[in-house]
């Protein structure tokens, strides 16, 4: 039997964070009413004109230096002619000349080890509508808002070879781009989106097969999915001695199958030609230094950064710098503590822990830097000890309540008066006699028991080794 490899390649579309669409001043907040996002502009009206957010270009700019792309210092707009109900123009404003950015690479990581996957181009282009199917009344209604919503297509080579390596791909690709601050990435909101182009060719060929494209794949579940559905239905094409058709297909993740659309266009299908309405950019190298100043420093630099600055396990600093909101809560926070393995100790335990209970994602992290801080240095100064520290952390998390008006308002800071706890200490010792022969006999466990005790009886409020230093004393 013949052993197939598949060949992948990537076209994902990004929705961008700018506060405007890219070629009129509607909004492109996500989830107002149909249609009210709208102008005569992204709607395709008659003698309407687009005039180019600036915005796009710098955005779009940053995303190609951070993925180490080669800058077009003359790039310029065409028309893709097609019809599509939800594009009222009946053409999109995209890029095919001269893309924005060219030329990039991303390193990725899987169990098979590191890889290079090349980036071919990176084009910007404005977003189309939305079809909202309604089954009750059999209809397909139309949502405006989304069109001109500017994008940037990021179109990878052929170069990933299985579904782990296109997850290990877009999610290094969307975590770039979140820490670049060039857009959102909610694949549940449509903010990206990927397109797969797959084929399967005998192992050992240096000849690419015929390649389908699945697209608008939202989620890394249905892409996975997605990809080993049709890498076996095109090995079954060939085994039963047909051949692959070139076209594009819709997967449907609830059948766990692929359909196919329509017969995959070429560029000459959609006659492209210079967009007339808008004028070619003039990228200078001044403008693109402007970009590369304001870059952040990447996961991939930070990871090392806290490994040999904050001494940092590599696995903690990746978990870490996983979410940018996270890594950039545990630098605020040594800003001002300064005790990055504490920091590092109460974000990866009890944040994480309640992050998952919770279900939310680390990008939701609400936490203050400041309380966190300032709870770190009420546990350090012996004002309250660890577990009352753990307990004082949810309700920041959860209420973002201030530590020190928590603790003083439910009684918990520590019991600082030596002769108090002496008291308490031999209250224990008088009422466990049977405990202390034990301790006396040679039983070190039994001093535990004590201790636990004299804890129970301070209600926590207490240095357990503190406690313990004076028990073995007054033993």
């Amino acid at each position: 039997m013949k052993t197939y490899e598949t060949v992948i390649g990537l076209e994902v579309h990004v929705e961008l964070a700018t506060k405007t669409k890219i070629f009129c001043g509607c909004t492109t907040a996500f989830g107002g009413a149909p249609n009210t996002h709208i102008c005569p502009v992204c709607t395709g009206m008659p003698g309407s004109l687009p005039v180019l957010n600036k915005k796009v270009v710098e955005y779009a700019m940053a995303a190609g230096l951070a993925c180490g792309c080669e800058i077009t210092r003359k790039t310029k707009f065409d028309r893709k002619n097609y019809f599509y109900p939800d594009l009222p123009k009946a053409y999109q404003v995209s890029q095919l000349y001269l893309p924005i950015c060219r030329n990039g690479k991303i390193e990725i990581e899987t169990a098979a080890g590191k890889k290079t996957v090349g980036i071919h181009e990176i084009h910007m282009e404005e977003d189309a509508g939305k079809l909202v199917h309604d089954d009750w009344d059999d209809c397909t209604l139309i949502d405006y808002n989304r069109c001109g919503v500017p994008l940037i297509e990021i179109v990878s080579d052929p170069d990933m070879r299985s579904a782990e390596e296109v997850i290990a791909y877009l999610e290094k690709l969307r975590l770039i781009l979140k820490y670049v601050g060039v857009s959102d990435c909610k694949m549940q909101e449509g903010s990206l989106r990927a397109d797969v182009n797959l084929s399967i060719r005998e192992v050992g060929s240096t000849e690419f097969g015929t390649r389908t494209e699945m697209k608008n794949l939202n989620s890394f579940k249905a892409i996975a999915r997605a990809i080993e559905g049709e890498r076996k239905r095109q090995i079954e094409v060939l085994e039963y001695g047909k051949k692959v058709i070139q076209e594009t297909r819709r997967w449907d993740d609830n059948k766990d199958t692929s359909f196919a659309m329509r017969t995959k266009e070429d560029a000459m299908d959609y006659r492209y030609f210079p967009e007339p309405d808008l004028v070619p950019v003039v990228i200078s190298e001044e403008w693109i230094s402007s970009i590369k100043e304001k870059e952040p420093e990447l996961r991939d630099a930070k990871i090392k950064r806290y490994q040999t600055e904050y001494e940092i396990p590599a696995y903690d600093a990746g978990i870490l710098t996983a979410s940018k909101r996270m890594a950039d809560l545990f630098e605020e926070t040594i800003a001002i503590c300064q005790k990055p393995k504490e920091v590092s100790n109460w974000l990866m335990v009890e944040a994480m822990r309640l992050l998952k209970e919770t279900e939310q994602e680390a990008d939701e992290l609400m936490l203050s830097a400041k309380k966190l801080a300032e709870l770190i240095e009420m546990i350090d100064s012996g004002k309250i000890n660890r577990t009352v520290g753990k307990e004082v952390f949810e309700h920041i998390f959860k209420e973002d309540a201030d530590p020190l008006e928590y603790v003083k308002k439910n009684g918990l800071l520590m019991e600082q008066d030596d002769g108090r706890l002496k008291e308490v200490i031999r209250i224990v010792i008088q009422s466990n006699p049977q405990s202390v022969s034990d301790y006396h006999s040679g039983k070190q466990k039994a001093i535990g028991y004590l201790i636990g005790q004299t804890m129970s009886l301070l209600h926590g409020k207490a240095d357990p080794s503190k406690v313990r230093s004076m028990m073995e004393a007054e033993l």
